[in-house]
C-alpha cells in the first residue's frame, strides 16, 4: 500500500491565525483596538542569518517556530523565513506544524515533541517529521501507521530519535538508541531521518560536555549498525552563542531569531564571533497601545483593583488597553515603566485582565491624550524597554514574556518599513 494520493487527503480551508495580506501601496485596515504588537519580518531573517554565520560549515539551520514563533505568529514569521531560503523549520507539537501546512508552507517541518500515536497517520499525510523519545510510544507510532502497509522510502514518514542526556524531560537512553533506529528503519512506513538532544545549560562548558559525550555514544551505537543518520543536532539559540554545542549536521535555533539572547547567557562571557553576532541581533517585538483614556485624579485616589495604588498629589492616569489576559501579568503590578514621548512612565495600580494604568503626571510639554503613542516593550525614541526588562521585572525569563502574548492582540507585520499583514482575531471589511 503507497501513500494516499492527495484527493484523499483532507481538505484545508482556513488557518488557526489568518493573516490579512496589505499589498504595495494598500491602506492597511483599521486595528480592532488600540493595543497592538509589531513584528519586524526583516529583523527575524537577518537574525538567522546573523546566527548561521556561527554554524559549522554545511549545517543546516532548522529555526524553531513554536508557541507561534514565540508569540510572534508563526505563519507570517515562517512565510518570511521560507522565502528568504530557509530550507527546514521546527515546531513543539502536531498542530503548530498542521498549521504551518494549512497557511501552504512545503518546507519540512520537525515536530520536536512527540505525537500522540493516533496523529501519525496525519503526520505521515502532511510530510510532518516526528520525534521518537519514548519505546512505549514509538511502538504504539508503529502501530498506528501499519495501515499503510509498505511505502516507497521517499514516502516514509520521518522520524528523529531524541535521546536524553542530561535535560531529564524528554529521549531514549543512548545505549537503547541503536535498538530503537532498527525499529524505526525496519518498520516499512518510517525512516530515521535524525538523532538529536537538547543542552540543560549550554552556558556551562562542563554539563554540556557531559551531555555531548552522551550524545556521542547514541550516536556511535546507531552508526555501529549501518544506520546513519541524516541530521545529528545538538546546540538551539544557547549552544550556538554558547559555543559549546559543537558541530553537527543542523543546529535549531529559537529565541535568538527573534532577536533575544537567551537568559543567563552574558556577552562578556562569550567569544568575539558569538559576541558580535548577539550584540548585531535585533528584537523583532514591539507591543503599543494607545489610552480608552486620561484623567486627572485627586490625591488619594485609588488605582485599581485594591487598591494597591493610591495617588499621593493630583496625578494624569493614562488607561492602556492591554492586561493579564494579553500576557501582560499581573507580577508587573506597580514595578513596571512603559514609554511615552520616549519618556519612562510608571505603571502603577494592580493591572487587571483587560487594563494597565500608567502615571503620566511626570512627562513635559503639553498633557498626555488618547493620541499619544506608549510602548510597552520595543524602542522610543531614544530609550528600549526589552523583553528581557520585563522578564527582570516580572521575575521570569523572556521566552515567557514574548510566548504569554495573547492571541486576541493584533499583530502587524512589516518587511521594509512597511506593512505587509496583518493577523487580527476578527475584521468586517465593512
Amino acid at each position: 500500500m503507497t501513500r494516499p494520493p492527495a484527493s484523499t487527503m483532507p481538505a484545508v480551508t482556513a488557518t488557526r491565525h489568518p493573516l490579512i495580506e496589505i499589498a504595495p501601496g494598500q491602506e492597511a485596515p483599521p486595528l480592532p483596538r488600540t493595543a497592538w504588537i509589531e513584528v519586524d519580518l526583516d529583523a527575524v531573517v537577518s537574525n538567522v542569518r546573523l546566527l548561521g554565520s556561527l554554524a559549522p560549515a554545511g549545517s543546516r539551520v532548522i529555526p524553531v517556530v513554536k508557541a507561534d514563533a514565540y508569540g510572534h505568529g508563526a505563519v507570517a514569521v515562517s512565510r518570511a523565513l521560507v522565502a528568504s531560503g530557509v530550507e527546514s523549520l521546527a515546531v513543539a507539537t502536531f498542530d503548530e506544524g498542521l498549521e504551518l501546512r494549512q497557511a501552504g508552507i512545503e518546507a519540512p517541518i520537525l515536530v520536536l515533541f512527540s505525537i500522540p500515536a493516533e496523529m501519525a497517520p496525519a503526520a505521515l499525510r502532511h510530510r510532518l517529521s516526528i520525534t521518537a523519545g519514548d519505546r512505549d510510544l514509538a511502538e504504539r507510532t508503529l502501530a498506528a501507521l501499519a495501515e499503510f502497509g509498505e511505502l516507497p522510502a521517499e514516502d516514509r514518514l520521518a522520524v528523529h530519535v531524541e535521546l536524553e542526556t542530561g535535560l531529564g524531560r524528554g529521549g531514549i537512553a543512548p545505549e537503547d538508541a541503536q535498538a530503537l533506529a532498527r525499529r524505526i528503519e525496519s518498520s516499512g512506513q518510517t525512516r530515521l531521518a535524525g538523532v538529536w538532544t537538547h543542552l540543560q545549560a549550554a552556558g556551562d562548558a562542563a554539563i554540556t560536555s557531559g551531555q555531548r559525550r552522551l550524545f556521542d555514544v547514541g550516536v556511535g551505537l546507531i552508526d555501529a549498525a549501518g544506520l546513519v543518520p541524516p541530521f545529528r543536532h545538538v546546540s538551539a539559540s544557547g549552544g550556538i552563542l554558547a559555543a559549546t554545542g559543537g558541530a553537527f549536521d543542523a543546529v535549531r535555533i529559537g529565541l535568538s531569531i527573534y532577536g533575544l539572547v537567551p537568559d543567563g547567557l552574558r556577552t562578556e562571557d562569550m567569544d568575539s564571533a558569538s559576541r558580535a553576532v548577539a550584540m548585531g541581533l535585533r528584537p523583532a517585538m514591539a507591543l503599543r497601545a494607545r489610552p480608552i483614556r486620561v484623567a486627572g485624579l485627586p490625591a488619594g485616589w485609588g488605582v485599581s483593583y485594591g487598591p494597591t495604588f493610591r495617588t499621593a498629589r493630583p496625578s494624569a492616569i493614562a488607561t492602556l488597553p492591554v492586561g493579564y489576559a494579553d500576557g501582560w501579568p499581573r507580577s508587573l503590578s506597580n514595578k513596571a515603566q512603559v514609554l511615552v514621548r520616549g519618556r519612562r512612565a510608571p505603571q502603577v495600580g494592580t493591572v487587571a485582565m483587560d487594563a494597565l494604568m500608567v502615571d503620566v503626571s511626570d512627562i513635559p510639554g503639553e498633557p498626555v491624550t488618547i493620541d499619544d503613542e506608549f510602548t510597552l516593550i520595543g524602542r522610543q525614541g531614544g530609550d528600549e524597554i526589552t523583553a528581557h526588562d520585563v522578564a527582570l521585572w516580572g521575575n521570569t525569563i523572556s521566552y515567557e514574556v514574548t510566548t504569554a502574548m495573547s492571541g486576541r492582540l493584533p499583530r502587524v507585520y512589516y518587511a521594509a518599513a512597511k506593512p505587509v499583514a496583518m493577523r487580527l482575531v476578527a475584521y468586517e471589511a465593512s
